[in-house]
């Protein structure tokens, strides 16, 4: 029986529709993420009744570099909220050698566990043509506003190496901008395009087991269930320091991190 043009039509469309089915067309992503495998072990979670913590401290050994200050002539709006010349913030110290800015956090040793993202925000404020806080951390997928508190245009140009770069302008009384970060990064570099001396730090971390050091230099992670674990102290110019600190039920250990002052990070 002879078949009609229409009938050869239809099946030379299927046909070819099944070729670029079959050779590599590209089906579309899912937004829904994917189901849990059925034998997927459940994530622990911190027990409280046994939970300890690591206290400790952050320090210099030598001489801090000589402070440089910035010179804002070209944002007298900005000159003009500090009562003295504002200054690169690279290395902070306190009494004793005690170091700021320095990320104190858990590298290791929390294998299992989950730590969903918080839901308040963390704030990074430009004010007086510098970021608050120079260096400030957050978790993995959680949101943070930066504010512009300035009579300026500012720029906020996070670069990272492991997360999506972006690059955002936000003239005075904008509305915050808000951005997370899909994976860890220690620490990701932020400038503004328009102000060459604003500079500041994104620490995104996997859980929720760190610190940023204030001047006193000193850090408390609290509520860690009992184990053995990795602690890693990070500064933007000394690099990295770590040690092991292994705590039982209810025990708190101390621990001290002790950076060389170097001429690397001199003038």
């Amino acid at each position: 029986m002879k078949k009609s043009k229409f009938g050869m039509y239809s099946l030379a469309i299927g046909a070819f529709a099944l070729a670029i089915t079959g050779c590599g067309g590209k089906k579309e992503e899912s937004s829904e993420p994917a189901a849990p495998a059925a034998n997927a072990p459940a994530a622990k979670t911190v027990d409280p009744a046994t939970a300890g913590e690591v206290t400790g401290s952050v320090k210099l050994d030598g001489a801090a570099p000589k402070t440089r200050t910035i010179n804002m002539a070209v944002e007298p709006a900005c000159a003009k909220a500090h009562t003295s010349p504002a200054t690169i913030e690279e290395v902070v110290t306190g009494d004793g050698g005690a170091l700021a800015n320095v990320v104190v956090y858990v590298k290791s040793g929390l294998e299992g566990y989950s730590f969903p993202a918080p839901a308040a925000p963390v704030k990074l404020e430009q004010l007086g043509c510098q970021f608050r806080p120079h260096v400030v951390g957050l978790q993995v997928g959680q949101t943070i506003e930066v504010i512009n508190s300035d009579r300026t245009t500012h720029n906020i140009h996070p670069i990272p190496a492991q997360n999506r770069e972006w690059n955002l302008s936000q003239p005075p009384g904008a509305a915050p901008i808000e951005k997370s970060f899909a994976r860890e990064e220690i620490a990701i570099p932020v400038k503004c395009n328009v102000h060459p001396w604003m500079r500041a730090y994104m620490a995104v971390l996997p859980n929720a087991y760190f610190q940023v050091t204030a001047q006193d230099g000193a850090f408390d992670l609290k509520s860690l269930p009992p184990g053995t674990y990795t602690l890693v102290a990070w500064h933007e110019l000394y690099g990295t320091s770590e040690q092991t600190v292994t705590i039982g039920p209810k025990e708190s250990k101390s621990v001290t991190f002790t950076f060389k002052a170097t001429a690397a990070a001199g003038d």
